[in-house]
């Protein structure tokens, strides 16, 4: 056998669907053999005690997304990967926002430049489409998705992002003839209004009627009727950050009518509640944890598990939006102290995604640590066309994570490694911590200490999701010149294809 650049002894392999003592070897920034016995590498790393995991994907990030007048994203692409790879991760997906009246082609162009040589991990980039003229639809976005750019995200809330529901059509159709995959974010934008204008009328405008404005009904609503659209058209969706049981039981009854609707959940659903929006005594610190869709409350910990372990949701993302805190370009800024709707939307958390998902999960017995690694690595890569990344067998990429399941740790800013100011999982305690980040066979983090390189991390283009061929919608019927069927799949394995989670 060649010589091996890197051999990975004494650990446990983890992969989504096995657990086996075995040692990893590498070359060429590839996983060669996975077994026992391997000749001596250029280097060692002894494993013994821990877990040899495939490196997380977090697939719902956002770095240096521009500000459009308001405060500025604390995380470009260098300090947001730089805590990912802290957290344990080797890949992200963030997001090419168009602005309204830009170029879609244009704006993926800038993303890149604002990536170029800063990235400390692999990263690709999802569309956000906020205006899908006919040129977009018809020109634009079949050029990128060829290129490579496979998956978009649709809003359904904030002003200078929401679609109506026919410009949400146009995009499930176009996406459904490209084969895209289309992820959305589903709050209800005139209810989320109506709210706001009320308790502003009343003087209720501290940070955390920035969560009673947005109520579980908003994001219920919201999903059934993205639901619907996906149903119409015929086209698989991701519904994103689902806070709680409302959205998760409408997933869960698309899913039971055979529909292809997918969903993922995120770390604050299951470690932050609306009441950490009050701060102290209903004070700004409160703002520190506002985000869209808010966390919930402790019932809604116990939904998003029971949709974690009964397989509603594929993926367990971070939605790391990171803003400073404090100055006039954070959250506390002279409009956010007049109403918790000036607020910047978004919290930092790429680097806490995985050590909370094992603690709260494994560790305390909801979930096995094949499951783990489904919900934060294999799962992402299979559903958003990564297909080198995602697991510990020969042929994939290098990219590994050396987990301690056994070490403690009380979660301080100073680890995080990010731009923002501040972490909303200051003094939160964890079991399970990354010991060591091996990004395509080099080693990029090591007890905290950041070892990669700016700019070691690629662009990737990425194949089609298996998960986004077109179904039978009635439009697609009607267009086949076919009558559209009533009838739906009821069978008992409904959600068939799926990646699982068990």
């Amino acid at each position: 056998m060649q010589e091996l650049d890197l051999v990975i002894r004494g650990g446990t392999v983890v992969t989504a669907a096995d657990t086996a003592r075995a040692d990893v070897g590498i070359r060429d920034g590839k996983i060669v053999v996975v077994g026992l016995d391997l000749p001596q590498g250029k280097r060692e790393i002894d494993a013994t005690g821990l877990k040899v995991m495939p490196g997380g994907i977090d697939s719902h990030v956002h770095l240096a997304q521009p500000a459009f007048g308001g405060p500025a994203m604390a995380d470009g692409f260098e300090s947001g990967t730089r805590s990912a790879i802290a957290g344990g991760n080797t890949t992200v997906v963030p997001f090419a926002l168009q602005a309204r009246g830009a170029s879609l082609r244009q704006s993926v162009q800038d993303y890149h430049k604002e990536a170029e040589g800063q990235s400390y991990c692999d990263y690709g980039f999802h569309l956000i489409l906020t205006d899908p003229t006919p040129a977009v639809l018809g020109q634009e976005l079949p050029a990128l998705v060829a290129a490579g750019y496979t998956s978009l995200k649709v809003f359904m809330t904030y002003e200078d992002m929401v679609l109506n529901d026919r410009e949400l059509l146009e995009v499930f159709d176009a996406a459904g003839e490209l084969g895209a995959l289309v992820m959305v974010h589903c709050e209800g934008y005139d209810a989320i209004r109506f709210m706001t204008e009320k308790l502003e009328k009343a003087g209720k405008v501290a940070p955390y009627y920035h969560a009673v404005s947005r109520p579980q009904s908003v994001e219920r609503e919201a999903a059934h009727r993205a639901i619907s659209h996906a149903e119409l058209t015929g086209v698989p969706i991701m519904i994103v950050h689902v806070s709680g049981r409302e959205a998760m039981e409408q997933i869960r009854w698309a899913q039971n009518r055979g529909l292809k609707i997918m969903g993922e959940t995120c770390t604050q659903y299951i470690s932050l509640t609306a009441d950490d929006l009050k701060g102290l005594n209903m004070d700004d610190t409160g703002s520190k944890y506002v985000c869209s869709p808010p966390p919930r409350d402790t019932e809604s910990w116990d939904a998003i598990w029971n949709g974690i372990r009964t397989g509603v949701f594929q993926t367990f993302s971070s939605d790391h939006c990171p803003f400073f805190f404090e100055g006039e370009m954070g959250k506390q800024n002279p409009k956010a102290r007049t109403s918790f709707k000036w607020v910047p939307n978004g919290i930092p958390g790429v680097a806490v995604r995985m050590p909370v998902l094992w603690s709260e999960g494994v560790a305390k017995g909801r979930i096995t640590e094949n499951q783990f690694v489904a919900l934060s690595s294999t799962n992402h890569a299979r559903i958003y066309g990564l297909t080198n990344k995602g697991s510990i067998a020969p042929g994939f990429d290098a990219d590994i994570v050396l987990w301690n399941p056994e070490r403690k740790i009380t979660i301080t800013q100073s680890m995080m490694h990010h731009g923002a100011d501040y972490t909303p999982w200051e003094g939160f305690e964890v079991t399970g911590w990354p010991q060591v980040t091996i990004l395509r066979g080099v080693v990029v983090m090591q007890d905290g200490e950041i070892l990669g390189r700016k700019g070691g991390g690629k662009f990737l283009p990425r194949t089609l999701s298996p998960l986004a061929g077109r179904g039978r919608g009635a439009a697609a019927e009607w267009s086949a010149g076919e009558h559209p069927q009533a009838r739906h799949d009821t069978s008992s394995d409904c959600r068939k294809g799926f990646p699982r989670t068990a």
